[in-house]
């Protein structure tokens, strides 16, 4: 019976209990940063458009419209924003990102 190895009992416990507190520690980080990264995703997603709206007006000399760039193949339909921001595009190109309609 002396050779049994293996772990205790109050060894595996000391083990949850530190895996518990690091948990406490990074859960509540990340949930803080998520505005953050969904922000810094609509800013990618913006000059995106924006790079796909110059290669639309060099095609075909014109402004594009949201309607243009889905029909040429340039942008996929209903592109948003991961925070739920809709991408448009004013009448000299400047793409930009608005929150929604209060009623959607």
């Amino acid at each position: 019976m002396n050779n049994e190895k293996g772990f205790t009992l109050i060894e595996m416990l000391i083990v949850l209990l530190v895996i518990s507190v690091l948990l406490l520690i990074t859960i509540p980080n990340v949930a803080k940063h998520n505005t953050n990264i969904q922000s810094k995703g609509c800013d990618g997603l913006v000059n995106m458009v924006q790079a796909q709206v110059t290669a639309y007006e060099i095609d075909h000399a014109k402004k594009p419209t949201m309607t243009d760039l889905v029909a040429a193949n340039y942008l996929k339909p209903n592109q948003k924003c991961p925070n739920g921001n809709i991408i448009q595009i004013s009448a000299n190109g400047e793409v930009t990102a608005s929150a929604p309609p209060s009623g959607e």
